[in-house]
């Protein structure tokens, strides 16, 4: 079956579905000349990915000195808060590999109000981008990873909140919808990608995967509309029908 939009790989479990994803992204940093901007996700799919990045096969073979690592979203916790996303990158990747300190973006949680940190996050990128107008024929992001949550969520563009329809700010703050408010890319943002890989696994998101990749667009993953490249790796349990 072929999905609405992108290409679908299904591996078989987890653990397959990290190692698929992390060699990708490895031979996508390689193929590239000079700087190579990724904005990573949170959550526990991505996290396996990012340990076996920071694992000696690849470890040793990825350009680090030349790759930017940005974030899709944060909640707006201190970095050493269990709940913050760059916190679980840095535990599982990023302390473990020699990614130089100003290769480094995240997101500003501390000493700032909510507002102030998506301001202070987009003037980040913007200066990282060297403009204030995205471009299509230059892409934000060379490799952007996305979850998939089970109500559709993708970054924290959540369902019913304000931030979807936001087209003007390449950041934006998330006071409501979640436990904690976020810090989120935008559309505009996250769809200045020459890759985007979504990365979904488990039973739980078996319906809502074959919702989008149906082609349902009444949920924020299903609305985004990258401008390059867009794959979805799956394990099997969230392809259901689609790995037949």
């Amino acid at each position: 079956m072929k999905p609405a939009g992108g290409e679908l790989l299904v591996f078989e479990n987890l653990g397959a579905l990290a190692q698929g994803g992390a060699e990708f992204l490895c031979e996508a940093a390689l193929r590239a000349t000079g700087r190579f901007v990724v904005s990573l996700a949170g959550g526990l799919t991505p996290k396996p990915l990012y340990q076996r990045l920071a694992g000696p096969v690849l470890r040793a073979r990825m350009p680090w000195n030349r790759i930017v690592w940005t974030l899709g979203d944060e909640r707006f916790v201190p970095p050493l808060d269990p709940a913050s996303n760059f916190g679980m990158i840095c535990d599982a990747m990023l302390s473990h590999v020699p990614a130089p300190p100003e290769n480094l973006y995240p997101v500003p949680t501390e000493h700032v109000t909510l507002e102030e940190s998506a301001e202070q996050y987009e003037r980040s990128l913007r200066s990282l981008y060297g403009s204030d107008e995205l471009r299509p024929e230059q892409p934000l992001l060379d490799f952007c990873l996305l979850g998939l949550g089970d109500d559709g969520h993708t970054a924290s563009l959540i369902p019913g909140q304000p931030v979807l329809q936001e087209r003007r700010r390449w950041v934006a703050p998330v006071g409501h919808g979640r436990a904690e408010p976020r810090i989120t890319l935008t559309y505009p943002a996250l769809e200045s990608s020459r890759v985007t890989v979504f990365l979904v696994a488990g039973k739980g998101k078996q319906a809502i995967l074959d919702h989008v990749l149906s082609g349902g667009t009444d949920i924020p993953a299903g609305r985004l509309q990258p401008l390059g490249e867009l794959l979805w790796f799956v394990d099997r349990e969230a392809a259901g029908k689609w790995a037949e």
